[in-house]
């Protein structure tokens, strides 16, 4: 035989339900709390339907009763737990918005910039002007064999201008490159005039470190070899190069001697009221030519080459070249 249920009791029900739920409510913490309980309180196994579920054993003229007092009940929880996770957004955000909050007052945090370092950026400014003058930039390796580095160049054993670039040899008969002419050479084996290059990169020699001079240091050479090239387009070349560097200076031509070119100059600049030697040139001379090749009757060339160091302390006002190859942070954020 099945329990009575009275209006009363459930009435009681109801209201410890209201009084419960709300405590409830007010205590969650967070919106997974709040959903819990709107599932434990109004879902379809709910402490809210087991109430409902007596009700029919309540005589017909008081079920009304009871779900009336169960729908105001449902609509007040509702309410609650709204308004209750609408205060727990608002507290979650309030606390986002003080922890992630910005003094604008404080120091701002330093992150060192980086910059170009001063021969990367004048070796970079080189090679864009000769680009915008038509060359072409060519590399080649630093470990050289003597044939590149001499032979080819008319230099042969024992020639004397062997003597003024003091070699780094190495144990298999190679050598480390004392200039960047052997590019040029490497070029023309496999490349028929016309030809425009521009070669930079690092080469070596076996001199005392002192305010201006380095055994490491770097290079740019340049080769032109076409129909009807002479020294007036030489000169033309190298004066449209250094007024694009240095600006509209006067420049000087000085007859000189290298054994790869002849003629040969060396060119000066007009710097702060003197002459500065800058560069040296000349046009190739013919048995090279001939070494790779080429006939010299019908073609023609000219050859220039500088100094890295010597173009970038002349711009910067640098009075010792080992400043360039320190890592003194003073000296280098300059630029």
């Amino acid at each position: 035989m099945s329990a009575t249920v009275s209006l009363q009791q459930l009435t009681e029900q109801l209201e410890q339900l209201e009084a419960q739920a709300a405590a409830d409510i007010a205590a969650a913490s967070s919106a997974s709390e709040l959903e819990d309980l709107r599932v434990g309180l109004l879902g379809k196994k709910g402490r809210l339907s087991g109430v409902l579920g007596a009700m029919g054993k309540l005589p017909g003229d008081e079920r009304p009763l009871v779900g009336q007092r169960a729908n105001v009940l449902k609509e007040q929880v509702q309410g609650l737990l709204s308004e209750r996770l609408n205060a727990v957004k608002s507290a979650a955000m309030a606390e986002r918005i003080a922890r992630e909050t910005l003094d604008v007052t404080m120091p701002a945090s330093y992150t060192p910039v980086g910059r170009r370092h001063p021969l990367i950026s004048t070796i970079e400014e080189i090679v864009d002007i000769f680009a915008g003058l038509g060359y072409r930039v060519e590399e080649g390796p630093e470990i050289e064999s003597d044939f590149y580095n001499f032979t080819a160049l008319n230099i042969p054993p024992h020639h004397p201008a062997r003597d003024m670039q003091d070699t780094f040899y190495l144990r298999d008969h190679g050598l480390l490159r004392t200039h960047t002419s052997p590019v040029q050479i490497r070029h023309l084996e496999n490349n028929a005039p016309p030809v425009r290059i521009v070669a930079p990169g690092r080469v070596y020699r076996r001199d005392a470190v002192d305010a201006t001079h380095s055994p490491v240091f770097h290079q740019v050479e340049v080769l032109a070899i076409d129909e009807g090239l002479d020294f007036s387009h030489l000169r033309g070349t190298v004066t449209s190069f250094l007024q694009q560097f240095f600006g509209d200076l006067p420049v000087r031509f000085r007859a000189s001697y290298f054994p790869f070119t002849e003629p040969s100059a060396e060119v000066d600049v007009q710097w702060r009221g003197r002459w500065l030697e800058v560069m040296g040139c000349g046009m190739v001379d013919p048995a090279v030519l001939e070494g790779m090749g080429i006939d010299s009757e019908r073609y023609s060339g000219f050859a220039a080459g500088l100094g890295v160091e010597r173009f970038c302390m002349v711009r910067h006002g640098i009075d010792d070249i080992r400043r360039l190859f320190t890592s003194d942070l003073r000296f280098l954020e300059q630029f």
